[in-house]
């Protein structure tokens, strides 16, 4: 079986799903949203040591609710996750949500998992007093869904930091000839580094599709360091990171499947990062699974993991890549 890259290499290649960015060029901060078209299967994994999220206990396959109305990704550390009430209000302004069971005059209750990076030492003006923009940037995302997908220095990325150099948002996509649409989408804010030391090679660079990420490559004699990259935020006075991630499937899954499919999504993160998954990171993905009819089996689940991570990695490095890009 073969696969290449989705008419738009972004993650709204995978039918159904929309994205909204939005951000404050002052505070130097902002809210990307998947938005799918309808409430979808959602699950989740977490492996950084320093997550911060709203709504992840809902994505465990034993608890009630099952499908999400949009997933949040947030700069602004703990004060983002308020990005979510925005979404909340403008999905509650259309009827979206969870109902157990209806009655006049009682609002759906919209289900928005959440997850942040921080980006508050960034040197954007946080004096905000008892008013953060997280809302009002949550809102006006949801309303900038549907717009051709910007990457690089844009939404929950605009103010992130990738190791010693730029972070952002970076999506990428995966059609197979069997039909199968995988997307991802990352905002980078990570403490390790995305490039192999000595080299402007990306960690990521045998997954490039067409040079998407300037075609870089290490020299043949190239060989890894035992410890720490040089680049990492070791290297920077701003050393609090975290990289949060979105992918979307066109497959149908249970809930535990997708959670399974986002633990095999975490080792794209590894791909394209090192070190990952430390004690100052929050690292978090989120699996959305768009498609309808019966659960894939249990070998093609194991490919649409593959596929995942694959693509995470590839919307990482492309993340950074289209940042540098935007600074040039």
């Amino acid at each position: 079986m073969t696969t290449r890259k989705g008419p738009k290499n972004d993650i709204t290649d995978v039918p159904g799903v929309k994205v909204g960015q939005s951000e404050d060029l002052r505070v130097k901060t902002g809210v990307t949203v998947i938005l799918p078209d309808t409430p979808c299967i959602c699950a989740g994994d977490i492996r950084g040591g320093g997550p911060g999220t709203r709504e992840t206990d809902l994505l465990d396959p034993s608890t009630l609710v099952d499908r999400a109305d949009a997933i949040v990704l947030s700069g602004g550390s703990s004060y983002g996750l308020g990005a979510a009430d925005g979404v909340a209000a403008w999905l509650g302004e259309r009827g979206r949500g969870f109902t157990l069971v209806a009655q006049a005059g009682v609002p759906p209750s919209p289900i928005v998992p959440a997850a942040i990076l921080y980006d508050l030492a960034n040197g954007g003006d946080k004096g905000w007093g008892g008013s953060t923009p997280y809302p009002n940037l949550g809102y006006a995302a949801c309303e900038a869904a549907g717009a051709p997908l910007r990457q690089g220095r844009a939404g929950a990325g605009y103010g992130a930091r990738a190791g010693a150099g730029l972070g952002g948002v970076g999506s990428a996509s995966y059609v197979t000839d069997d039909g199968l649409i995988i997307g991802a989408i990352a905002a980078v804010n990570s403490f390790g580094s995305v490039k192999m030391p000595e080299s402007d090679a990306f960690w990521a660079w045998p997954f490039e599709e067409e040079g998407e990420f300037g075609g870089r490559r290490p020299a043949a004699d190239w060989k890894p360091a035992a410890d720490l990259p040089p680049d990492t935020k070791l290297a920077s006075p701003a050393r609090t990171n975290t990289t949060i991630a979105v992918v979307a499937v066109s497959a149908s899954l249970t809930q535990a499947e997708a959670r399974r499919v986002a633990i095999m999504a975490q080792d794209g993160v590894a791909r394209a990062i090192r070190p990952v998954h430390g004690p100052t990171d929050g690292d978090a993905v989120f699996v959305l699974a768009m498609g309808e009819g019966a659960p894939a089996a249990p070998f093609q689940l194991t490919r649409i993991g593959l596929l995942a991570a694959d693509c995470l990695a590839r919307a990482i490095a492309r993340a950074v890549y289209e940042a540098e890009r935007q600074e040039t």
